[in-house]
């Protein structure tokens, strides 16, 4: 059976099957201790887990926050990181895609820079900031940066040279072209980049909050420190149903654009 002749309720169904028999597994797993000695199945991390969504938003100082509150906590510094990524790249990744010299002076910073470790930027943050909320925003717009620029520059130095040629030809100004012509034949590959910087950024902010003091990463420190795996297990399931969640709605945005130049 071919990926294209599996229709979508089929795809779904298959989908939940194996997802149970992945929690089947996990739960024999655990009740035969070959997970390690008190280490939680799966309906023990399910009854955790309703137990957290109950009451998701309770708020009884710094230390004792809701699943749900957390969780906004860290949306907040990711859609506010996320987006001040987007508002550099894109216009950046534009100049290089279409000066050389721009190009030329950018390419040994983003090179130097994009391989760079994200937790290798909590210190400087901290030392710069001082603040725990700006140094998570700032070390996701570092991490997340870099897809988008580097897609949007690529999709500008592959558009076909007869439009710009036809663009120049009616006596369009350049700022005319980027704007009619360049920025619509390269929007799939921004929103490609998008898709990509969202998922680091959420990566990243969970790995940094553990360091930061509040949001969904310092959950799972705090529930480590508590020696409470299953809440860990609940932090994990819920981080990455938002994952899912944050790179569906940016898929649908990017089939709208996809389309060949």
């Amino acid at each position: 059976m071919t990926k294209s002749s599996l229709s979508k309720p089929m795809g779904l169904l298959v989908s939940i099957v194996s997802v149970l028999i992945a929690l089947v597994i996990w739960q024999i797993l655990a009740k035969q201790g070959l997970l390690g000695k008190n280490f939680p199945g799966s309906l023990e991390t399910l009854k955790e887990l309703q137990w957290w969504l109950s009451d998701p938003f309770f708020n009884n100082g710094p230390n004792d926050l809701g699943i749900g509150t957390n969780l906004l906590i860290s949306l907040r510094r990711v859609m506010i990181g996320y987006t001040l990524s987007i508002l550099v790249a894109v216009p950046l990744g534009l100049l290089i895609g279409v000066s050389r010299l721009a190009s030329s002076s950018a390419n040994p910073f983003i090179q130097l820079l994009k391989p760079v470790s994200p937790l290798a930027w909590l210190p400087i943050g901290l030392f710069v900031f001082r603040d725990s909320e700006l140094t998570g925003i700032f070390v996701i717009f570092i991490s997340s940066v870099w897809p988008t620029l580097i897609s949007t520059a690529f999709g500008v130095q592959t558009i076909n040279p007869d439009y710009l040629r036809v663009s120049r030809s009616l006596g369009a100004s350049q700022l005319r072209t980027i704007t009619k012509v360049v920025l619509p034949a390269v929007m799939p590959n921004i929103l490609a980049g998008m898709r990509i910087s969202m998922g680091i950024a959420w990566l990243v902010i969970v790995a940094a909050e553990m360091l930061l003091g509040s949001g969904i990463g310092y959950f799972i420190w705090n529930e480590w420190n508590n020696l409470s795996l299953p809440n860990i297990f609940v932090a994990i399931i819920v981080i990455g149903l938002t994952g899912i969640l944050l790179d569906q709605l940016i898929g649908a945005l990017q089939k709208r654009f996809d389309y060949q130049v």
